[in-house]
């Protein structure tokens, strides 16, 4: 049986997929990230869902504190993590990315989403990181 906070995610996940669905069907394909990135932060706005974008990541390394200007495309309720993409197609190196950033956040739940689809539901993955 899932926990209250397995429910809680799944329905913040649905959500954050319907809103990017919301904005690929307004949009489709063939447009920058940063055109995606900001429809999306609209459209969560609209609906109420909390969010941060472009969250600086500073990387630490056994003591230092790195500033390696990375950052997470947004974040969702502070537990879920979005990397968004607009390319031909997502490789294996999308995925090691956005679960290095859930490791170095101590975060969960990913969604990685590439607009650059004709149909959305093609272009989403759910990862889970195993802490």
């Amino acid at each position: 049986m899932p926990s209250t906070r397995e429910v809680q995610v799944g329905t913040l996940t649905e959500q954050v997929i319907g809103a990017a669905i919301e904005v690929h069907r307004a949009l489709g394909p063939g447009l920058l990230e940063s055109a995606y990135r900001e429809c999306l932060c609209h459209e969560l706005k609209l609906k109420g869902i909390p969010f941060r974008r472009e969250v600086s990541l500073p990387l630490n390394y056994k003591g230092m504190t790195l500033d390696g200007g990375y950052r997470l495309d947004l974040l969702v309720a502070n537990t879920v993590l979005l990397e968004l993409k607009a390319v031909a197609k997502l490789l294996p190196i999308h995925e090691a990315q956005l679960l290095t950033y859930l490791r170095l956040q101590s975060l969960q739940i990913g969604l990685l989403i590439n607009f650059n689809v004709a149909v959305l539901r093609n272009g989403i993955k759910r990862l889970v990181n195993g802490l």
